[in-house]
């Protein structure tokens, strides 16, 4: 069992204490009374990068971690929800702009912190409509020349702009 993993300390269908065994190559917790095994999901996020020439939409923390920090609109997909609606939704909750999915622009993974994704969909946008103003879990949000940022909550967020300068440099 990594360290991310809260111990499920009772089987979900029948309440039995479960045990902690190992079971493809893993521990994990299991009921030894009906012989359910419990295997951590992923948690996903999805994230959106605007760009007006070379100015990013960025939104800022409103809570820990990194709190007052700036980072791409996203957020966490739900069941069953599709990537592509889950970063429009996040931008749109965090930004108050509605986008359009213009393509896919990197899948991060490596969890950062215990209640973080193991993996980012980045996806290009541009925007549809809406009005710029800071919601849900963002307290700021604003446009930053990518040359000139302000500071920067994740490494998913340092990797994403350095992609972008990269590419903006090639074409220049």
């Amino acid at each position: 069992m990594n360290h991310h993993t809260l111990p499920i300390q009772y089987c979900p269908y029948c309440g039995t204490k479960t045990e902690i065994k190992e079971i493809y190559q893993e521990v994990r917790p299991s009921c030894p009374n009906c012989g359910w095994v419990y295997f951590e999901d992923p948690k996903v996020a999805a994230a959106v990068v605007v760009l007006e020439k070379d100015k990013i939409l960025l939104t800022r923390r409103f809570f820990n971690p990194h709190k007052g920090a700036w980072t791409l609109p996203a957020g966490f997909i739900n069941a069953h929800e599709d990537p592509q609606a889950a970063a429009k939704r996040e931008c749109l909750e965090e930004t108050g702009l509605e986008v359009q999915i213009t393509g896919l622009l990197d899948l991060i993974s490596g969890r950062e912190h215990d209640h973080g994704a193991d993996m980012v969909i980045v996806y290009s946008a541009k925007i549809n409509g809406g009005l710029l103003r800071a919601g849900d879990d963002a307290d700021e949000v604003a446009f930053f020349s990518i040359h000139d940022l302000p500071e920067l909550a994740f490494q998913a967020t340092r990797q994403v702009i350095q992609k972008i300068k990269d590419n903006h440099q090639q074409h220049e």
